[in-house]
């Protein structure tokens, strides 16, 4: 006779737990690697770019500093340049005004110091002290303003004794280093903006897209590990997401500055309000991974709507950076957007209990900053969503709601109107009687008797 009992998992020893727990930590050191290896070939050609910037705006600087300024070392020129060019990217307008800014302060306090107290080591100190106090004052916080400030300073209490006439070159050095090194960023050689913006967003549109296809998966197998695996992973986004923003404001500076860039605007700002919300998705996405992990820890049920919602979401997500790239309107972003919306209605009519319903109400809050996105305000945006929703739920039980509300009406009319009549009926009876016995203790005939 064969032996129907269900055979039993064989024990699991220490050493293979060991094992099994060395080989995730070396595939999720190896995924990193791959990673850190993907975002420095991304790196790669913006810092191509950005060298070559700053050696043709070094030796145009020397050359025209040495040609229009006089014979001289015209050193602070191409270090001028240099360093509007080697700023940070988005903030080289600003950084240079603040570069002009702080030699012209360094320059005034340090001459003015000078010609009060003279020049030493001591006088050197104060100068430099009182310049840079200066600079935070104006400033509010370090920076350009306030290094260059420091420095011009050292420069005039220090050289300014020994060789005349150094605080007009100094200041036109930097105009002229300043200026050309934002017309090689504008004219010269301005980075494609689109192409820097699509650089720097595709790790985050691939990891949100990709988490919510594997959350969506773990759903499916009601696997708790899953969920909190594409939690971790969502949460490693920080670094990616910042930047995103360097990138954003560098294109921004570029579609600004640079004309034979300009017909990129409208593709940038489409690009840049995706890129804004894409950071909402993310938050969005942790949200919906503790949700599915807890849901699946208290073991309620999962309607198959729901993982399907989830998976539409990281469809649109991806299709919203398409899109972008290609400088399209957002239609079949949008299409899959309320299809997640109208999914997540389906499963909230099927039944789910608490987490449950949390997640319908994340997978409804990441629609909603997909179609903002794409263009949509705030309330047209809520409003598509709510409709959406609302016909996935009309989808489930649409004719059987209203009956039970119709019947229940009807029976609560009928049965009151059937109170009210037998209570009628009553009060006309009770009345009778009343009149009756009131009518023999006074001797007179009652209803339909004979007269005396």
């Amino acid at each position: 006779m064969a032996d129907d009992r269900p055979a039993t998992e064989p024990e699991r020893s220490s050493l293979g737990d060991v094992a099994e727990r060395g080989g995730q930590r070396v595939e999720e050191a190896r995924r990193r690697g791959g990673e850190a290896g993907k975002i420095r070939l991304r790196q790669l050609e913006i810092t191509l770019v950005i060298a070559l910037q700053s050696g043709l705006a070094a030796a145009l600087a020397a050359l025209i500093a040495q040609n229009l300024l006089g014979p001289g070392a015209h050193v602070f020129a191409p270090a001028a340049a240099v360093a509007t060019i080697a700023s940070a990217i988005g903030q080289r307008a600003r950084r240079t005004f603040e570069l002009l800014g702080g030699v012209g302060l360094g320059v005034i306090i340090g001459d003015l110091l000078r010609l009060g107290l003279g020049s030493g080591p001591w006088q050197t100190g104060l100068v430099v002290g009182l310049a840079i106090a200066t600079a935070l004052l104006v400033a509010g916080r370090g920076g350009q303003l306030v290094g260059q400030a420091g420095g011009t300073a050292v420069l005039i209490s220090t050289l300014a004794p020994m060789e005349r006439g150094l605080e007009l070159p100094r200041i036109f050095d930097a105009l002229v280093g300043s200026i050309v090194g934002l017309v090689v960023v504008a004219l010269l050689v301005p980075v494609n903006p689109i192409r820097v913006l699509d650089r720097a967003a595709a790790p985050v549109y691939d990891a949100v897209g990709g988490q919510l296809h594997e959350l969506s998966g773990a759903l499916r197998r009601r696997d708790t590990e899953g969920a909190v695996q594409a939690l971790e992973r969502v949460r490693s986004l920080d670094g990616d997401i910042g930047r995103l923003n360097e990138a954003l404001s560098g294109a921004d500076e570029v579609v600004t500055l640079a004309p034979i860039r300009w017909h990129r605007r409208e593709q940038y700002r489409q690009f840049a309000r995706s890129a804004e919300h894409l950071e909402r998705m993310a938050l969005d996405t942790r949200a919906l991974a503790r949700w599915s992990a807890t849901c699946l820890q208290y073991q309620e049920p999962v309607p198959d709507e729901l993982p399907a919602a989830i998976a539409r979401l990281g469809d649109a997500v991806r299709a919203m950076r398409q899109e972008c790239r290609a400088g399209e309107q957002p239609g079949q972003a949008r299409s899959l957007t309320l299809k997640a919306a109208n999914l997540a209605g389906r499963a909230w009519a099927q039944g789910v209990r608490t987490f449950g319903d949390a997640i319908v109400t994340g997978i409804r809050t990441a629609a909603s900053d997909l179609l903002r996105s794409g263009g949509c305000e705030p309330e047209e945006a809520n409003r598509l969503v709510r409709t959406a929703a609302g016909a996935g739920e009309r989808a489930i039980h649409p004719p059987l709601r209203r009956q039970l509300q119709r019947t229940a009406r009807q029976n609560f009319v009928t049965g009151a109107g059937a109170r009210v009549r037998r209570a009628k009926r009553r009060s006309t009876m009770r009345g009778r009687s009343g009149r009756a016995r009131e009518n023999s203790r006074a001797g007179l005939p009652g209803r339909g008797g004979p007269a005396r």
